[in-house]
């Protein structure tokens, strides 16, 4: 992986994974979107989300489910409370 790929030393592809994962629970909190639908909205072939989304499972971030018709995947209250902060802007006083 080149240095330019990551930012402050997370890779920038698992960012926008979080950012995509942040916009499910917006849209529908609670339910996860399924790994097709993640793996078509990021551009990335199935591996390769099934890569970065183990890696975000590992760090207690992301639940995984996976089954042979598929899967799912959704922040967990961890990965909800650090998109929270990151994604969102600060509240003006």
């Amino acid at each position: 992986m080149h240095k330019e790929d990551r930012e402050d030393g997370i890779d920038a592809a698992l960012i926008a994974l979080l950012a995509l994962l942040w916009e499910a629970r917006q849209e529908a909190p609670g339910k996860p979107w399924s790994l097709a639908k993640l793996a078509k909205r990021a551009g990335v072939q199935m591996s390769t989300l099934l890569r970065q989304l183990n890696a975000l499972s590992s760090a207690g971030l992301v639940v995984l489910a996976t089954a042979e018709s598929g899967g799912s995947a959704l922040l967990s209250a961890a990965g909800a409370e650090l998109c929270a902060s990151v994604f969102t802007p600060p509240q003006e006083e």
